[in-house]
């Protein structure tokens, strides 16, 4: 006879039974209906953005309502968001259509701010992202005090520094020119800070991979690393052409000839009545209404592009 081994009792505590599922619709009636309790505050805070949507659109509904009015009508209706009798009679005057005995310089304004700000972004879309990179890339002696002065230029006023550019124009012989114009402009702290944050979150193994097939510093710069920052690059392209196309201050102490003037720097002068008396209220509004145009069209076509590229300085690989 074979030997029997003994068989040990099982001491696990016995399952309970298992129970049947209930249906979907027993549970979801069970369940607090969230749904209804929830939907007096949504109503409440759809409410409160439409109102407050509404009060920032307003102003320039009214901008876009009085360009189409004439004068008597804008001076006594002020706040009307329908013209009383519609006319053109403002845009035809900017663009030199109809007759006039005051003329307004509105496309040399515009062709001045053309050229400056597509010259002022292109080059801080270049020097910018060369900055950049080499501030989160390039190992060299004093970086980390680099930085340290770059976010204290941030930090200073822009006002503050409107009679040293003033003085720096004068004495190289660039005040009223455009070399005056742009060059200053042409590297932004901002532009640099952006590009910086985001190169830093680049995986650098793409960077030592380019750089075992014999790539130098630029090629990999200008090759591998820049058309993946196309997000941040956007980014600074619009808030480099934002900028250069709305900038008054700076226009404002290295220009003086009205041969240089710039949709800002004319408004603020055809604001102030130099340009014929009267109110002129349709006519003002009308060159602001087209001077913020360009803006807008350019921040809808990137605009999500642009909140990547703000979000990319933040993720770090």
């Amino acid at each position: 006879m074979t030997p029997t081994t003994p068989v040990e009792p099982d001491t696990r505590a016995p399952r309970p039974p298992r129970t049947t599922r209930r249906p979907r619709r027993a549970r979801a009636a069970e369940r607090p209906v969230l749904g209804r309790t929830r939907l007096p505050w949504r109503i409440a805070g759809y409410t409160l953005i439409i109102a407050l949507a509404s009060l920032y659109v307003l102003p320039f509904v009214i901008q876009l309502a009085t360009s189409f009015k004439t004068d008597p009508d804008a001076a006594a209706n002020p706040l009307a968001l329908w013209p009383g009798t519609p006319t053109a009679a403002a845009y035809q005057r900017l663009f030199g259509i109809a007759e006039s005995h005051e003329t307004v310089p509105f496309l040399r304004w515009l062709g001045n701010s053309a050229l400056v700000t597509v010259l002022v972004t292109a080059g801080r879309v270049l020097f910018d992202s060369m900055a950049g990179y080499a501030l989160a890339r390039l190992r060299f002696p004093g970086r980390r005090l680099l930085f340290v002065l770059l976010l204290a230029v941030m930090a200073v006023p822009g006002v503050v520094l409107l009679i040293p550019k003033f003085l720096v124009l004068s004495t190289f012989g660039m005040f009223d020119t455009y070399a005056g114009m742009v060059i200053p402009l042409l590297v932004d702290a901002a532009g640099i800070f952006i590009m910086k944050q985001f190169f830093e979150s680049v995986p650098r193994e793409v960077e030592e991979a380019a750089r075992i097939d014999g790539a130098g510093v630029f090629r990999i710069y200008w090759s591998v690393v820049l058309p993946m920052a196309r997000p941040a690059l956007i980014t600074l392209t619009i808030l480099s052409f934002q900028g250069s196309w709305n900038e008054f201050t700076h226009f404002l102490v290295s220009t003086q000839s009205a041969e240089y003037e710039t949709l800002t720097t004319g408004l603020a002068r055809f604001v102030a009545g130099g340009l014929g008396s009267g109110t002129q209220y349709p006519l003002k509004l009308a060159a602001a209404a087209l001077s913020t145009i360009p803006v807008a069209i350019l921040f809808f076509c990137f605009q999500r592009y642009f909140i990547r590229g703000a979000n990319a300085g933040s993720v770090k690989e």
